[in-house]
């Protein structure tokens, strides 16, 4: 009877492997501004669930701006950025390269995408990446009025955090802001974008625990209408007695995670240049699981914490270099000439007033 049982759970291990998850990894619908921050106005400009506050990597000297909300910002699609490579980057190609929100009928609010790439023929590329890298372990919250509560910091094991989903009770995968955890290897990626048959090419750019960057060919963009490409991996080992079996140490070892890191657009040489336009809905992966979801005897987080702060260590790191980047862009906004250039129009009939 014994030996029974434990082949039953044997196989039924074995059988539970053989099917892997789906998860949403970012969903562009869920980006749309919703919030207003710092704006005269009262226009909606940022993100509320995935707004950031960088003030404490500001210095002294601007404690007055970050009083007002200046360090903020998300992942509203019309923060994201599109870089060209270096021998394509002129001031007319990077001006008209940007991201902004566009209305789908089917799809509800997506990003919308347009790169301006050489009219020389020659290879070029574009990538299209959020304004800040996504934290794995953000734990704040953020009231309706913009401002970020620092949370109970996540455990490793608790309540998923700020940019990952909580799983459904009915099993259907959840749309994350970027981070997927518990992600083991990777079965395959799907993009669901809408194309208007240019002939470049798609990747999409993933980021692991270790901070090592993967670039993911997707395929061509040369069809109309919505689709959605596939990477499925060719080193993805169905059988499981043909896997490669190791035993890893449980705790106290973090969770293995893969985030969303961006676009990779590129041109060939011989395709059309100059404008280049895209739409995206969303960004979905078929994963194998890092560890089984077992009930413990002993919270071993609890009883330790060092998970709670390796990851606390990693999220200071993280909101310091992304405060950096934003304070320089500040900088650059107030030094930027405000008056309109010689010769406008406008100018003129100002002046005439």
């Amino acid at each position: 009877m014994k030996r029974t049982f434990i082949l039953v759970v044997i196989v039924s291990l074995l059988a539970g492997s053989l099917f892997a998850d789906e998860a949403i990894l970012i969903d562009f619908t869920k980006l749309a501004a919703d919030i207003s921050v710092n704006d005269q106005g009262g226009a909606l400009n940022q993100n509320q669930r995935t707004l950031m506050d960088f003030s404490n990597a500001a210095g002294s000297n601007y404690r007055a701006q970050a009083d007002q909300g200046l360090f903020k910002s998300s992942l509203a699609i019309t923060n994201w950025d599109v870089t060209l490579s270096s021998s394509s980057r002129t001031v007319e190609n990077q001006t008209a390269s940007y991201v902004r929100p566009a209305a789908s009928k089917e799809h509800g609010t997506v990003m919308g995408v347009r790169v301006h790439f050489p009219v020389e023929a020659h290879n070029a590329w574009a990538t299209i990446k959020p304004p800040f890298e996504i934290p794995a372990f953000e734990s704040s919250e953020v009231d309706a009025d913009g401002n970020v509560v620092q949370g109970e910091a996540e455990g490793g094991s608790g309540s998923p955090t700020r940019f990952e989903a909580s799983a459904a009770d009915d099993g259907t995968p959840q749309s994350a802001y970027g981070v997927v955890k518990n992600v083991g290897t990777i079965k395959s990626v799907a993009v669901s974008v809408y194309g208007l048959n240019f002939p470049h090419h798609l990747s999409a750019i993933l980021i692991d625990s270790d901070g090592n960057e993967k670039i993911v060919s997707i395929g061509y963009l040369n069809f109309d209408g919505w689709g959605e490409l596939v990477w499925n991996n060719p080193a993805y080992v169905q059988e499981v007695r043909n896997r490669e079996l190791r035993l890893y140490p449980l705790y106290p070892t973090s969770t293995p995670f893969v985030k969303f890191g961006g676009f990779l657009v590129q041109r060939d040489a011989s395709a059309l240049g100059g404008d280049f336009i895209a739409y995206f809905k969303d960004v979905k992966i078929i994963y194998d699981k890092a560890t089984l979801d077992t009930e413990k005897d002993i919270d071993d987080e609890n009883e330790w914490g060092i998970i709670k702060a390796r990851e606390g260590d990693k999220d200071r790191f993280q909101l310091q270099n992304f405060g950096k980047n934003q304070i320089l862009r500040y900088q650059e906004q107030q030094k930027k000439a405000m008056d309109l250039p010689f010769g406008d129009p406008a100018r003129n009939n100002n002046s005439a007033e």
